[in-house]
């Protein structure tokens, strides 16, 4: 291949939209999930690899680096000898284009917490109040079928459902599969035999109900169900402007070139840098769309080809 053939190999990518794809960081261990290039480049886009869940395309995405690079100057007169980078930075800004359980995660600041079905005479709460009991789950639960007998009659086709562990005094991080939230001391819960249910990811929409089970839309996120798991009926979720609690994920975004080319972003670690945002949208008449808008800051991790310590890694995949 001539020089020029290699330096001149295609012309510049060209795509029509960002697709976004989402996995969580171990919080407990530090761990996020690594995405390789060269192994799953060229991955199926409506069906990524798990743990990556896809969360539709984004509009408005923009990474910015805010690395600084210093001069390092020697002799006299001094001149410049080398260069050094003294601080990295990376920060990222998107709009989902569909709202969803986890969308609604990555773009809030905090906690994003499940609006669980209230008991009877319950008090008011910002974030719902005292919820209904747990339906407890029977033999046979699967991530895409959760049997609970007679209480089936309970759900309906359409709703959302959380499975979780009650809370019995845990601290640390809570939920299953996917941190919730982190507790400090076991009086910051008050009690609520439900926290673990109210923040947990662990959320599914029900498609149908026959013969006492409940069949999900999409598999739960944690997989099967374990023993002292249980069941409770979200009406909604809420998510707060304050705590002190940040959500961390694995970023992978995908665009799509049309000259048969793929450009990667892969950010091992992400956290929200803002509270809650939307932007709205006008649309044709007094019809103005809302987007969840998500302001994230990339954290390092440490790359095993030579130990360096990077925020993210841009992949090119020339058209086969």
């Amino acid at each position: 291949m001539s020089t020029t053939a290699m330096a001149v190999a295609q012309l510049t990518p060209v795509w029509r939209r960002v697709r976004a794809y989402f996995a969580p960081v171990n919080r407990a261990t530090g761990a996020a999930v690594l995405f390789d290039p060269a192994q799953a480049g060229w991955f199926a886009v409506d069906a990524p690899a798990a743990p990556w869940v896809d969360l539709g395309w984004c509009t408005h995405w923009a990474r910015k680096s805010e690395t600084k690079v210093v001069a390092v100057r020697g002799g006299a007169p001094a001149m410049t000898q080398m260069q050094a980078r003294s601080e990295i930075e990376a920060t990222l800004t998107l709009e989902f284009a569909s709202w969803g359980k986890l969308q609604l995660a990555v773009a809030s600041g905090s906690q994003q917490m499940n609006l669980l079905a209230t008991a009877a005479g319950a008090a008011a709460g910002g974030s719902g109040g005292l919820a209904a009991s747990a339906t407890p789950l029977q033999s046979g639960s699967t991530a895409t079928t959760l049997q609970v007998g007679s209480a089936a009659s309970s759900y309906a086709p359409g709703s959302w459902v959380v499975v979780d562990v009650d809370y019995t005094g845990q601290t640390g991080y809570v939920g299953a599969g996917i941190s919730g939230a982190y507790v400090r001391q076991a009086a910051d819960v008050n009690s609520d035999v439900n926290y673990i249910r109210r923040v947990s990811l662990n959320v599914a929409q029900v498609a149908a109900v026959s013969g006492g089970a409940l069949q999900l839309q999409t598999p739960l996120p944690a997989g099967a169900p374990t023993a002292g798991m249980q069941v409770c009926a979200v009406t909604g979720f809420v998510d707060r402007e304050g705590g002190n609690y940040f959500q961390e994920w694995s970023g992978l975004f995908c665009l799509e070139g049309e000259q048969g080319d793929r450009v990667l972003f892969h950010y091992p670690r992400l956290q929200s840098m803002s509270g809650s945002a939307e932007a709205g949208e006008v649309l044709a008449g007094p019809l103005t769309q809302m987007k969840l808008a998500a302001q994230l800051r990339a954290l390092p991790v440490t790359d095993a080809s030579d130990g360096a310590q990077v925020v993210c890694f841009r992949s090119y995949l020339p058209k086969p």
